[in-house]
């Protein structure tokens, strides 16, 4: 039996701060290459990345998608263990990455090491593993696929092994993300004196004219399964230390979630749309900078969804809400590979202080993905 939980600890051990995560996939090819897995490291642009086949190329596959990369820990004096001491106290293994996501990782190495050593299937399991998620998210799983592709390599399907409940083991799988799209605003007017407005043009009348008619407005009422899209401001700001001085320039950011009523390329055109308009009206210039960092999608419930949450069923008595909440992950670059859910640990305590998780509940997602192997390969 291979055990996740030391293999947590020992992950820990490794302080891959994004996007130094080497030391930690090196860690994983010694485990993973001993049980039949063809390991290859598919590095980019100095980011480390692992990919790893058990059975034959081009057999039916199941695959599984993770990373090794940790935000900072902070203030290593704050913590009740060092943060990447991967102590085991207290029923918990704690340090940096317990929860998002090495848990994760060593939960389904630890399960495909044990299924295919135990009953090899007719097919291949295929383990995706980066260092670059927490980070620019540019070279890590975008890159393993863009070499997969090349290589003619293939997964039928795949979890992403985020921690996807909030409170209890088995309350959600995502079977989705909203885009996300990220707007920077300037307005150029003519700077002058508070006192002779004439003189001048304020910009940052225009820009918060046209932040009030983007936030004054829905952009949905949400879709089947996902809730309305929201736009967030962010950040305004014009640098502008006098208060009789009318600026020249004033910047702001806006930020939108979005559902599948919706593609980053639409809302870009919205936001021109929107800006023309008020530059029409105030003679002030607006640029937009639009950054997509993730399209929404959704995996429809049908046979693969069906496959794990059954299983998350039988395991934790729970019936999991299929929920497309949440921030972003890499299931979005995943779904243009295969369908593609997310189903990990409990992320009560995920990129905190005393990041922490219950060693019980390593062994039950192992436990669980192993019985999801059993099943797709039966």
């Amino acid at each position: 039996m291979t055990d996740p939980t030391l293999l947590t600890a020992r992950l820990i051990r490794c302080a891959s701060v994004t996007p130094e995560a080497g030391p930690a996939l090196d860690l994983l090819q010694e485990v993973l290459e001993p049980a039949g897995f063809d390991c290859r490291r598919v590095d980019r642009n100095g980011v480390p990345n692992l990919y790893a086949r058990w059975g034959a190329k081009g057999a039916r596959s199941f695959g599984f998608n993770g990373h090794v990369d940790v935000v900072p820990p902070g203030d290593p004096a704050s913590w009740t263990h060092p943060p990447f001491s991967g102590a085991l106290a207290d029923g918990m293994i704690w340090g940096r990455g317990a929860t998002d996501m090495k848990s994760g990782v060593a939960a389904f190495v630890a399960a495909a090491v044990d299924f295919v050593t135990k009953t090899p299937p007719d097919g291949a399991v295929i383990l995706t593993i980066t260092g670059d998620e927490e980070g620019p998210s540019r070279d890590g799983t975008r890159a393993i696929l863009d070499w997969m592709r090349d290589a003619g390599e293939r997964m039928d399907v795949c979890i992403v092994g985020e921690p996807s409940n909030p409170e209890a083991m088995g309350e959600m799988i995502k079977i989705g993300r909203r885009g996300s799209l990220t707007a920077q605003i300037t307005a150029t007017g003519r700077q002058g004196h508070a006192a002779y407005p004439h003189r001048a043009l304020n910009p940052l009348h225009a820009l918060v004219r046209l932040l009030g008619d983007l936030t004054a407005r829905p952009l949905d009422q949400g879709t089947a399964h996902f809730d309305p899209s929201g736009l967030q401001v962010t950040t305004i700001d014009c640098g502008n230390p006098a208060s009789n001085v009318i600026p020249e320039r004033a910047t702001a950011t806006v930020n939108i979630r979005f559902n599948d009523a919706h593609t980053g390329d639409s809302l870009t055109a919205m936001l021109h749309e929107r800006a023309a308009a008020v530059e029409a009206e105030t003679g002030v210039r607006i640029a937009l900078a639009v950054t997509v960092s993730g399209e929404s999608f959704v995996t429809e419930p049908g046979p693969f969804v069906d496959l794990v949450a059954g299983v998350v069923t039988k395991h934790t008595g729970r019936v999991p809400v299929l929920s497309t909440s949440g921030g972003t992950s890499d299931a979005r670059f995943v779904k243009d590979h295969c369908p593609v859910v997310e189903f990990g640990l409990v992320g009560a305590y995920m990129h905190q202080v005393d990041e922490r998780v219950p060693v019980e509940q390593v062994h039950q997602l192992k436990a669980i993905y192993q019985s999801i192997l059993q099943r797709f390969f039966r």
